[in-house]
């Protein structure tokens, strides 16, 4: 009808998919465990100026947040229990639609699943936007083991190491192919020291942009 408004676009996520400094700026790190995710989303958010959001964070933020769906995580965290895909996947909507994370964001530890990964392929389409790349640190497996079992955490013997090594290479390794068939995969090498693996990232994040 003449003289109505169009329909304002969701203010959810910016159009622009760069960060200030020109690099892509919708960015999963993904390893197996060990590999140094987290301390990298950490020192490559306050780099690119935008939020390291890792699945603590985002199930953690949720509970404080009081929400209806906060209720049901933190009931599900009480029992013990895993949180299942469908409610992982609205907690990360909600998180994604925060405004520190307009301009892009540092995955970590989510997606942990092909089911998972086409969930946040299907939350990021109803933006308008896409990931950039998904970068996978590679190290070793006789090196992940050494940075585990060097922890000292009681749960960090050897044997629920390497189980859980087996445990990423059936649920999390087939991401490898999913991103390589959507052009989005980057491989760095992750067994060397903490500032020249971010360098690395950062050096193949501009060659993606």
């Amino acid at each position: 009808m003449a003289g109505e408004a169009e329909p304002a676009k969701s203010p959810d996520m910016a159009p622009n998919d760069m960060t200030p400094n020109g690099m892509p700026s919708r960015v999963l790190l993904f390893g197996a465990p060990g590999s140094g995710k987290g301390t990298q989303a950490a020192l490559l958010a306050e780099r690119l100026g935008v939020p390291a959001i890792s699945t603590g964070e985002m199930l953690r933020a949720a509970v404080a947040g009081g929400s209806a769906l906060g209720r049901k995580v933190d009931a599900i965290l009480a029992a013990g229990s895993l949180v299942d895909d469908a409610t992982m996947g609205e907690v990360v909507r909600e998180r994604l639609a925060r405004a520190d994370a307009r301009r892009g964001f540092l995955l970590d530890g989510y997606p942990r699943t092909i089911p998972q990964a086409a969930t946040l392929e299907e939350i990021l389409r109803r933006h308008g936007a896409g990931l950039d790349a998904a970068i996978l640190l590679e190290v070793p497996e006789a090196e992940l083991v050494r940075r585990l079992t060097s922890r000292g955490r009681e749960d960090d013997r050897e044997d629920v190491v390497r189980e859980r090594l087996r445990v990423f290479d059936e649920k999390t390794a087939p991401l490898i192919g999913y991103y390589q068939q959507r052009g989005l995969l980057r491989r760095v090498d992750g067994d060397r020291a903490v500032p020249d693996v971010a360098d690395a990232i950062l050096d193949t994040l501009r060659r993606a942009a």
